[in-house]
């Protein structure tokens, strides 16, 4: 109870703020607030970790480096420890017994407290995913950090809230008999866990993607088995470790988190989410395997955010440098390898209504890939932006893209000022025809941009809709000054499925979600199954076992 104390006033704010979805941060994002030595600590943490074992004292029958590696060309030399999927089932239900039965306050204080020690391994933290996703500096500091941090906690609230909506304790029921007396029954209600979770981690946003599923799972009492990406595993591993230790400090078997490495030659995924002792799974990546575990993981819940095609219709504005300066940021921040980063740039061959003139396709076409030029043409500039690319398929993505319409902006190599190593390209942006669906009508995870030209804005919102739901999409972003067209947008993204947002042209991106105001992803459409982080997300991963007893 300690521990509960200690951080109530964090989760009292953050049960109050899911309702209310105002702006609130309990981890600051601004490198500055964590003191003058973080950063110099943080990065010699950091580097203490290279060339040596992770050490867990978890199941293991060996060390493996999985298939990590750094796109900035660092040698990482981290081995992690390995185990077969047998002996990590059989530690997790083991730890199960204890762990199912703690209260929800005992469990809700380890992960505040788990959150609370990750905080102040931010530096660290930044630094790993940075070295290992390709993500700049401060994108990886605040979306590893602070950012995914916000996402965990926001998902604790959730579970807490939806656990606590029966009273606790025991209660005397009564329903009146008339002249007899009334039939009393005492009745209390018990919280069990729905079984082991595995989360599948995903090599590009391993944190924030992975700490949703993985604290809800934990508050609600089920032990987690952590099997990141074999491309990006220290990450997830910090959080490992921090875990077990929080947890073995407040008297739990450490083994309630435990990590799952593999390589990319002999996975273990599959296998280990077919265990029937594994009632949750948490997925984020490609669509091929996340559709696979929809349709054969049957046995558990799964909750998947896989991939889509994110669209931007621009019909009319008031002023279009403002248009250009967000949009430039947005398509081209860490290179394309968001989930919500948008793709297609829809725009009437007509033209747009720029305030009282009418501008030419070719002309926001023409003026988008000067912005996009011109923001990257300072190459540590463009290195702060763009990061390295992390997929090794991105360049034949990019060359299939230029050679599927008229080039508007080729792509081209940038050296990184910092890392010789790294591989940084610039986005091609290709102009198609609204009838040159085999080009667009699908995601090319990268720096790919297409502007198509379509009769009108009408077939912008339709053709946005149909890519949405046969292909999925996270986010819409739509510039409009007419107010009728605005409900029709909102009204296509609703039957879509699709977040939207409308008219950004400052410091706000549509590529980010804030917690405990935005529902990334809404689960309405092939883009993923889940919502992070709604309701449905938490109260699925344990069940309610009513008990009573006569007076």
């Amino acid at each position: 109870m300690e521990l509960f104390q200690k951080h109530q006033e964090t989760l009292k704010r953050a049960v109050a703020t899911i309702g209310s979805r105002e702006y609130w941060s309990s981890y600051p994002e601004s490198p500055r607030a964590y003191g003058e030595d973080a950063p110099t600590n943080g990065e010699a943490a950091f580097q203490d970790r290279l060339g040596k074992p992770f050490e867990i004292d978890q199941p293991s029958s060996g060390f493996s480096a999985g298939g990590e590696f750094s796109p900035y060309g660092i040698e990482l030399g981290v081995t992690y420890p390995t185990a077969d999927v047998e002996s990590l089932i059989s530690a997790a239900t083991t730890a199960m017994e204890q762990w199912g039965k703690a209260s929800i306050e005992d469990r809700v204080s380890v992960c505040l407290e788990i959150l609370d020690r990750l905080k102040e391994n931010s530096f660290e933290m930044a630094h790993a995913v940075m070295q290992t996703t390709g993500q700049a500096f401060l994108m990886a500091f605040q979306a590893g950090g602070p950012h995914a941090l916000d996402r965990g906690l926001e998902a604790v609230a959730y579970a807490y809230a939806e656990m606590t909506r029966l009273p606790g304790g025991q209660m005397q029921w009564e329903k009146p008999q008339g002249k007899r007396d009334p039939l009393l029954i005492e009745k209390q209600w018990r919280i069990r866990p729905r079984g082991i979770a595995v989360t599948v981690g995903v090599s590009t946003f391993p944190t924030w993607n992975g700490y949703p599923g993985i604290f809800a799972s934990l508050a609600t009492g089920n032990p987690v088995i952590i099997k990141p990406h074999p491309g990006t595993i220290l990450p997830l591993a910090l959080f490992a470790e921090t875990a077990r230790t929080v947890l073995a400090e407040a008297g739990f078997d450490p083994n309630t988190v435990m990590l799952a490495v593999d390589t990319p030659d002999a996975p273990i995924a599959k296998e280990l989410v077919m265990d029937p002792a594994v009632g949750i799974v948490d997925y984020t990546g490609g669509s091929s395997f996340g559709d696979w575990l929809e349709e054969n993981v049957t046995h558990a819940l799964v909750f998947t955010e896989k991939a889509g095609v994110n669209s931007v219709v621009i019909d009319s504005v008031p002023d279009l440098k403002g248009v250009f300066r967000n949009l430039s940021v947005s398509l081209t921040m860490y290179s394309g390898q968001m989930c919500t980063t948008p793709q297609n740039v829809y725009v009437p061959a007509s033209g747009i209504t720029v305030g009282e003139e009418q501008v030419s396709f070719d002309e926001v076409a023409s003026g988008l890939a000067a912005a996009i030029d011109g923001l990257l043409a300072d190459n540590q500039r463009a290195g702060d932006i763009l990061g390295s690319i992390k997929g090794g398929e991105i360049a034949g993505r990019i060359a299939d893209a230029a050679g599927s319409g008229y080039v508007l902006l080729e792509s081209r190599e940038i050296a990184h000022p910092n890392f010789a190593d790294a591989e940084v390209r610039s986005p091609v942006i290709v102009k198609v025809d609204a009838e040159d669906t085999d080009a667009y009508m699908r995601e090319m995870f990268g720096p790919v941009i297409y502007v198509i030209a379509t009769s009108g804005t009408e077939e912008s919102l339709r053709l946005a809709k149909d890519s949405a739901i046969a292909h999925g999409a996270l986010t819409w972003l739509i510039y409009t000054t007419d107010s009728d067209t605005m409900e029709s947008a909102i009204d296509s993204a609703v039957d879509a499925g699709v977040s939207v947002a409308f008219n950004l042209a400052g410091g706000l991106y549509v590529n980010q979600s804030t917690a405990f105001s935005d529902f990334h992803v809404t689960g309405a459409n092939p883009a993923g199954n889940a919502s992070l982080t709604d309701p449905a997300f938490v109260a699925g991963r344990f069940r309610v076992v009513g008990i009573r007893i006569s007076a």
